[in-house]
């Protein structure tokens, strides 16, 4: 599905905290609906991860109206009694919190059970924690996750959904701003007896798995969940803690951390615990309490960026924030491509003339987020012709980052700066491009370029 990304939810997760204001309807998907969305359940659009514990495929999909979504399928045979399911989801639905994947719809068409939620498009926790070989989480970063989730999970419980099923680093998301959330999917086990699922889970089994996130957290490392409790026995903090961290974090934090994990990991203890005893535990924590998230994604390399260097859309690329880069290149159209693209009225007329609607089609597509039929356009429209403007290659650019294809992300930023040499859009993207393809360094001294290119303009600007 890979190709269309929902515009953000972090406002209606802030005005709907804590059930304030109005729900909107659960929508009743058909199957052809989300058949059509994720291009036939194609294995291209799977987002779930195989390390995950379920069998049930979470796909990326694109509905016309709303962009990206996530859609869960459930196994065959999973929760026979249709009203349930649908009764289930209608309280998942409810659920308001800015640390909380919204649940917008479901299907119940025949055997088919599925979910429908918002789609977050930075990456999960395991992820950003196991696979980034060159990117360290900071300290101060992985505390707030951990607050993150807990205040995630506080809610749920306060809601009356005290369990939580297979609570993991693959089902803590990343909003645009680079906070951490849980997945709504975690809610609803798919159920084929005759149990509810809200209490088909013993409530301990949160906390256990509340445990092993802390202890992803503090190695670093993938330890199976059966294996957690074993890391905490055997290991005192500083054997444990992740090796990158390495003089960039606080022991006496790290200890607090350990024994929090310790105590949700061993089950005699777990009475003596509750969610808001942990949320309450780690906002002590919190040292760095206005500094924005997607800042303190990684150690060192991104520090060297300076803040004051930066415009909206420099931010936007610094914390790989797609929808803010996206609303940027709508609302710029193709002003910047005036200043380069040089030739006379009749040759633009001619152009136009041939080529208006496919670019139109293009830039309807890309105004809509349809980004995979936006690259089809843009393509045609940039074959065998004569002019072609950056912002084309800048529009493509993004729609292949969408669709999870950095490499041609790159080369489109390249090709946009070839046409416009010191246009620093082209090189923000390429910058974006860079970081998806963790070439941290050579993403972070792009994005430099970028900035010093847009404050030399914005000089000129200002003198002339």
């Amino acid at each position: 599905m890979g190709c269309c990304y929902s515009l953000s939810s972090k406002e209606d997760r802030q005005a709907h905290h804590n059930n304030r204001g109005v729900d909107p309807p659960l929508t009743k998907f058909s199957f052809s609906d989300l058949n059509i969305a994720t291009e036939n359940f194609s294995s291209k659009n799977i987002v779930s991860e195989s390390k995950e514990e379920s069998s049930d495929i979470v796909y990326k999909g694109h509905l016309q109206n709303r962009g990206l979504i996530a859609v869960k399928k459930f196994k065959n045979m999973a929760w026979p009694d249709p009203n349930q399911f649908v009764e289930e989801a209608q309280r998942v639905g409810k659920l308001r919190h800015k640390r909380f994947v919204h649940l917008i719809g479901y299907c119940c068409d025949g055997d088919e059970r599925l979910l429908v939620s918002d789609y977050l498009p930075n990456d999960t926790l395991a992820k950003r924690l196991f696979h980034r070989k060159y990117q360290t989480m900071e300290w101060e970063m992985r505390l707030r996750v951990a607050y993150c989730v807990a205040e995630a999970l506080d809610y749920c419980s306060s809601a009356g959904f005290a369990s939580y099923n297979n609570l993991s680093a693959y089902t803590v998301l990343f909003d645009e701003d680079g906070d951490a959330c849980l997945s709504c999917f975690g809610l609803m086990k798919e159920n084929n007896d005759d149990q509810r699922t809200t209490s088909s889970v013993n409530p301990e089994s949160v906390m256990f798995r509340f445990g092993t996130v802390l202890v992803d957290l503090l190695s670093g490392k993938q330890i199976p969940p059966n294996h957690a409790l074993e890391m905490i026995h055997e290991k005192n903090v500083t054997e444990l803690i992740d090796p990158n961290l390495k003089g960039n974090f606080s022991g006496v934090e790290a200890t607090i951390v350990f024994k929090l994990a310790s105590q949700c990991l061993q089950y005699e203890d777990v009475e003596s615990l509750n969610t808001k005893d942990i949320v309450t535990t780690l906002e002590t924590l919190q040292t760095k309490t206005k500094a924005p998230s997607y800042g303190m994604s990684e150690i060192a390399k991104l520090k060297e960026v300076s803040w004051s260097q930066l415009s909206p859309l420099g931010e936007a690329c610094l914390r790989m924030d797609l929808t803010a880069i996206h609303k940027f290149l709508v609302m710029a159209e193709y002003e910047d491509d005036m200043e380069v693209i040089e030739f006379s009225f009749e040759e633009w007329l001619q152009e136009v003339k041939d080529l208006q609607e496919v670019r139109r089609r293009g830039d309807q597509a890309f105004l809509e987020q349809d980004f995979e039929n936006a690259i089809d356009c843009y393509s045609q429209f940039i074959e065998d012709r004569r002019i072609v403007f950056p912002s084309v290659y800048a529009r493509r650019s993004l729609c292949y980052l969408f669709c999870s294809q950095p490499e041609r992300a790159l080369h489109d930023g390249m090709l946009a700066q070839e046409v416009f040499p010191d246009w620093p859009t082209a090189f923000y993207l390429q910058s974006l491009a860079l970081s998806k393809l963790n070439m941290i360094t050579d993403s972070v001294d792009t994005l430099k370029e970028a900035a010093l290119l847009e404050t030399k303009r914005h000089h000129h600007e200002e003198g002339s």
